[in-house]
C-alpha cells in the first residue's frame, strides 16, 4: 500500500473513531449512562508501565516515572504522535505529579523494588522545554514518603500522607507545604486518618483526600484496607473534617488518579481486593450535593497512572489493567466532552 493511500485510511479510521464519541456523548446526555472512553488511534505508542504519572504541560503530555527506568513519553495531542525524552536519574515510581513555573514536579515518590521500597529524599523536577531532568529542594528526613498526594495551591505544594516503608508499613497522616518561592518546608495538621497509593485535587479552595488504603504487607493485607471515607482540608482555616458516611466513596479503591475539573472532584481507575481487574469507572464528587456519581468508564480498567483535561476532552495512558503489577498497558484512551 502506499503512503498516500495509507494515510487516507487513517484518515477514514480516525474519523469513523471521532463519529462514535460523538455519538456514545449523545446518548449519555439524554439517557444519564455513564460515558464510555474510546481507544485513541495513535502514531506511535509509549512504553508500557504503571504506578507512573501522566499530566499535561504546555499543550503537551507527559507519562513519565513507574516501575523500572523508563523514558519519558511525550504525547502531542494535536496531531496524536507519541515521541520519547529523556530517562531519569533514577527509578522512580507512585507519585503524583505537579506543574509549576512550565516544569513537572515529583515529590512524595518511591525507587527500588516490592515490597519494601524506599522514599525519594528529595523532589524530582523534569523540564519540557530542554528534556532534562533536575533535583529539587530535599525533604527533611523525618517527613519522607511515598505513594502520597501532591497538589500546587497558592505558591506552595502541599504533599499529603503516604506510607514510609514501600508496600510494607510506616503509614502516615502528615501533611505538609512547601514554599515554591523560598523553599522552605512548613508542617500543617495532620489528616483524621492515615492513607497511601491515591491521589488529591483542590476544589473550591479546599484540599480533597479520597480514594487510597493502608497497604499492609506485614500483616498481608496490601490490597483489603481501601479507605472509603473522604478527608477535606480547609486551606483557608488550615483544619481538617470528614465527610458524612453517606458521602463515602461508593467502591473505595486505591492506586486511582484524581484531579478538579468544573468545580468537582474526579477519580478514575483503580485497584482493591474485591476484584482481580483494575476499576473502570470514573467517579465524580459534587461538593454542593455531596453526592459522587459514575459519569463515564474507560474501555479498558486501569490502575497506577493519571488524567489530564485538554481541550474540551479527558485522556488517560498506560497503567496496570489488573490489580498488582500487570498487564502493564500502553493504551491511550479519550473522552470528549460537551
Amino acid at each position: 500500500m502506499s503512503l498516500c493511500r495509507l494515510r487516507v485510511c487513517l484518515s477514514v479510521v480516525t474519523a469513523l473513531a471521532w463519529a462514535i464519541v460523538s455519538l456514545d456523548v449523545a446518548i449519555a446526555e439524554k439517557t444519564s449512562v455513564p460515558m464510555r472512553w474510546q481507544p485513541l488511534i495513535t502514531e506511535g505508542a509509549p512504553h508500557a508501565r504503571h504506578e507512573a504519572a501522566f499530566v499535561e504541560c504546555d499543550g503537551r503530555f507527559f507519562l513519565m516515572g513507574g516501575r523500572r527506568i523508563k523514558p519519558v513519553d511525550i504525547f502531542h495531542p494535536e496531531t496524536k504522535t507519541w515521541t520519547q525524552g529523556a530517562k531519569p536519574p533514577i527509578e522512580i515510581h507512585h507519585f503524583q505529579p505537579v506543574v509549576w513555573e512550565n516544569r513537572i514536579w515529583l515529590a512524595g515518590a518511591m525507587t527500588g523494588r516490592y515490597p519494601h521500597e524506599t522514599p525519594i529524599d528529595r523532589i524530582m523536577i523534569y523540564d519540557p522545554r530542554t528534556d532534562e531532568w533536575s533535583w529539587g529542594s530535599e525533604i527533611p528526613e523525618d517527613r519522607r514518603r511515598g505513594g502520597a498526594g501532591a497538589v500546587i495551591h497558592d505558591g506552595g505544594l502541599y504533599l499529603v500522607c503516604g506510607i514510609r516503608n514501600g508496600h510494607w508499613d510506616g503509614w502516615v497522616n502528615w501533611l505538609d507545604r512547601l514554599d515554591l518561592k523560598t523553599g522552605q518546608w512548613e508542617q500543617l495538621p495532620g489528616a483524621p486518618r492515615v492513607r497511601d497509593h491515591f491521589q488529591v485535587a483542590v476544589v473550591g479552595g479546599k484540599l480533597y483526600a479520597a480514594g487510597g488504603r493502608k497497604t499492609s504487607g506485614v500483616s498481608k493485607e496490601v490490597f483489603s484496607l481501601t479507605i472509603p471515607e473522604v478527608d477535606v482540608y480547609d486551606i483557608e482555616n488550615a483544619t481538617w473534617t470528614t465527610l458524612p458516611e453517606a458521602s463515602d466513596m461508593p467502591t473505595p479503591r486505591a492506586g486511582c488518579f484524581a484531579i478538579s475539573f468544573d468545580g468537582k472532584l474526579l477519580v478514575a481507575g483503580g485497584e482493591s481486593s474485591e476484584q482481580k481487574t483494575a476499576y473502570s469507572e470514573i467517579l465524580t464528587f459534587d461538593p454542593g450535593t455531596q453526592q459522587w456519581q459514575t459519569t463515564s468508564t474507560f474501555s479498558v480498567g486501569r490502575h497506577g497512572t493519571g488524567v489530564i483535561y485538554w481541550d474540551g476532552a479527558l485522556y488517560t495512558s498506560a497503567g496496570s489493567g489488573g490489580r498488582g503489577g500487570g498487564p502493564e498497558l500502553n493504551t491511550t484512551e479519550m473522552l470528549r466532552l460537551k
